[in-house]
């Protein structure tokens, strides 16, 4: 069981990372705590998919002579476009936020949207 563990880890460790970032977006109330929650979410995707095309014992896809089993290239490609969208991302919901202090003069969702209940 250890050894699975141990071998499986950057798994598990994507899956609290992800879990960390949904309850972050779903249990604040507070816009600037969703959007770091959402960042958070997004690097634990970024971290399965590379771990994903991770092989134990593979190199990196440089071509060599004899029978060589190599990494998989495509999902450390697709994750280097995925970080840039997300920076992306972050910042458009940051300016927003930013946008919405300026007209609602507070960041909280529940005063935004005149609900009564935990701050």
């Amino acid at each position: 069981m250890i050894d699975f563990v141990s071998m499986k880890f950057h798994y598990l460790f994507s899956f609290a990372l992800l879990l960390i970032g949904l309850y972050a977006m779903m249990a604040s109330h507070n816009l600037i705590k969703k959007v770091m929650g959402m960042s958070i979410f997004q690097t634990a995707v970024l971290l399965f998919y590379v771990s994903a095309g991770k092989v134990r014992g593979g190199t990196a896809p440089i071509i060599k002579e004899g029978a060589v089993l190599y990494d998989n290239p495509l999902p450390h490609t697709l994750m280097l476009t995925a970080i840039v969208v997300g920076v992306a991302t972050a910042a458009v919901a940051l300016s927003l936020v930013i946008r919405i202090y300026k007209e609602y003069g507070t960041i909280e969702e529940n005063e935004i949207l005149g609900e009564e209940g935990d701050p």
